[in-house]
């Protein structure tokens, strides 16, 4: 394919993974106010967060899987309609709970999204040139996560209030449908269907309920209670059983284990973990940190996220551009993580006094170290698997990232909800004002309190925030170890030589040329 013609395929997949990243972003600045006026607590703010991630987490395998057996265009149709349906329901939702399930149906189709187009464009472009078409990818990211904050921030502030910012979406998923419709055509190879629906089961439930522990232990319940006991051994013996039927029983299972054979697919799967952790898990924090620390508007907040993702938009650019004229890509897995550690740390030293610009400048460095990673973990593992398993091997690295990430999110929210409230209770009481749990749990509109209360708030929050970035530092770090004992592969250049040898048919229809000289050779 031409660069014109892989551009043109990539157009309906670029406005979907647009789509998918805009969910997340766009309700960023909108939680502080939805929590508000939903009377929600910090437990409720996190779980509108981890619900998308958790179901975007448990199903991004199986989407994978399916990309294995089915038409990659009509899956990537499906979960944009799973999408919509989600995004709907979101918009009309009365109450938190209703809020978090439909987050649930919005990680179904954002799953499935996020997976299938790293997927299709593993099948079209080689490896050698894939970086190129990653930066593209990773440039759609940054805008999404650019415009999402800044649109979102104006919605919520305008009439239409934060129900806004779930119909905003829906336009560019409609176009990306019928978009998908007419520029992707894929040549379909069909194999015997045999869906672990077992495996999925079990990873989803296992996962779940581990998440449950996490984001209420400490809040809801003791941490040595006999519910969080419960919870854990359930959690635990669930992710057992799923290892044992992925391993012994599914003929075609969610996750091959044999994949982690292979050393770079281990240290990738490790690195991926650590970073949703580190990322995820203290990035999604930051315009909570502006609003309730700084007093923002979700505008301003809005704004201030320019630092970190100019800095992502350029460095995945640039970087998957060098990465396809040389071929080389450990430097800038191993210069990103650096970059990542040094930017989670030094947001660690922020409180709700720290110098806006310094804050800025130390977003842009973590946002230059998230451009470097994120992608280029992906190409290294399509690397080293055979194309009859890039979709599953694709699915694994996000599924472990997005794994990463609820986790992070659910475990930083937790430990962020428990600082404030300790930090909150012993500041008013000092100031001889009663509080209970309840209240010093929940995140109330600022702009309604007393000043002195309202500084209360705003110190407990400042402070918090930055013990936050603190933990999410070292996890960081361990990913950073994971990708320097990556082995570097050379990038291959073509697809096509091992088309030919597992599905001659399928190689015969996309290039006749090259399956002659692969019989003749």
């Amino acid at each position: 394919m031409s660069h014109r013609q892989i551009l043109e395929a990539l157009s309906g997949l670029l406005l979907a993974m647009f789509v998918a990243m805009l969910s997340s972003t766009v309700v960023s600045n909108a939680l502080p106010r939805i929590v508000s006026d939903l009377h929600g607590s910090q437990t409720g703010y996190t779980w509108v967060v981890v619900a998308t991630l958790l179901a975007m987490t448990a199903t991004t395998p199986i989407w994978g899987k399916l990309a294995d057996l089915f038409s990659k265009k009509l899956l990537v149709q499906v979960a944009l309609l799973i999408y919509i349906a989600g995004s709907v329901a979101a918009a009309l939702a009365p109450s938190m709970g209703v809020l978090i399930g439909a987050r649930v149906v919005q990680g179904l189709g954002v799953g499935g999204l996020t997976a299938l187009v790293q997927v299709v464009l593993a099948t079209i472009v080689s490896p050698r040139e894939r970086g190129r078409y990653s930066g593209y990818l990773g440039a759609v990211f940054a805008l999404a996560t650019v415009s999402g904050p800044l649109i979102g921030g104006v919605i919520v502030d305008s009439a239409l209030g934060w129900r806004g910012c779930f119909f905003v979406g829906l336009p560019f998923a409609v176009i990306a449908f019928f978009l998908l419709q007419k520029t992707l055509h894929l040549p379909v190879v069909k194999r015997a269907v045999d869906i672990d629906y077992a495996g999925a089961t079990l990873i989803v439930a296992g996962v779940s309920t581990l998440l449950i522990w996490v984001s209420l232990a400490g809040n809801d319940f003791a941490w040595g209670s006999a519910t969080s006991a419960a919870l854990v051994v359930l959690g635990l013996v669930l992710l057992a059983a799923a290892v044992y039927v992925e391993a012994r029983v599914a003929k075609d299972p969610i996750i091959p284990l044999h994949l982690f054979r292979d050393r770079t697919i281990t240290l990738a799967t490790i690195a991926s973990i650590m970073v949703g952790v580190a990322m995820f898990g203290s990035t999604v924090y930051l315009s909570q940190y502006f609003q309730t620390a700084r007093g923002m508007s979700p505008t301003h907040a809005g704004l201030m996220s320019i630092a970190m993702v100019g800095g992502l938009f350029v460095s995945s650019i640039f970087s998957g551009r060098i990465i396809t004229a040389t071929g080389r890509w450990k430097r800038f897995l191993v210069g990103g993580m650096v970059l990542v550690v040094a930017g989670l740390a030094l947001l660690g030293t922020i409180d709700e006094k720290t110098n806006l610009a310094e804050v800025g400048l130390f977003m842009a460095i973590l946002g230059v170290g998230m451009g470097m990673t994120m992608q280029n973990l992906v190409l290294a593992v399509q690397n080293n698997v055979a194309m009859s398993e890039m979709g599953s091997a694709s699915a694994v690295v996000a599924f472990f990232r997005s794994m990463g990430g609820s986790i992070g999110v659910s475990a930083l929210g937790a430990l962020l909800s428990h600082q404030v409230a300790g930090k909150v209770t012993s500041a008013l009481q000092a100031m001889g004002i009663a509080t209970d749990s309840t209240e010093s749990h929940s995140i109330p509109d600022l702009s309604t309190l007393p000043e002195p209360v309202r500084a209360v708030f705003e110190t407990a929050f400042g402070q918090s925030f930055g013990e936050l970035f603190l933990v999410a530092a070292p996890f960081a770090l361990i990913a950073l170890v994971c990708v320097i004992l990556i082995k570097e592969v050379p990038l291959r250049t073509s697809n096509i030589e091992e088309i030919a040898e597992t599905s001659p048919e399928v190689a015969a229809e996309i290039h006749p040329a090259v399956v002659k000289a692969e019989a003749v050779r």
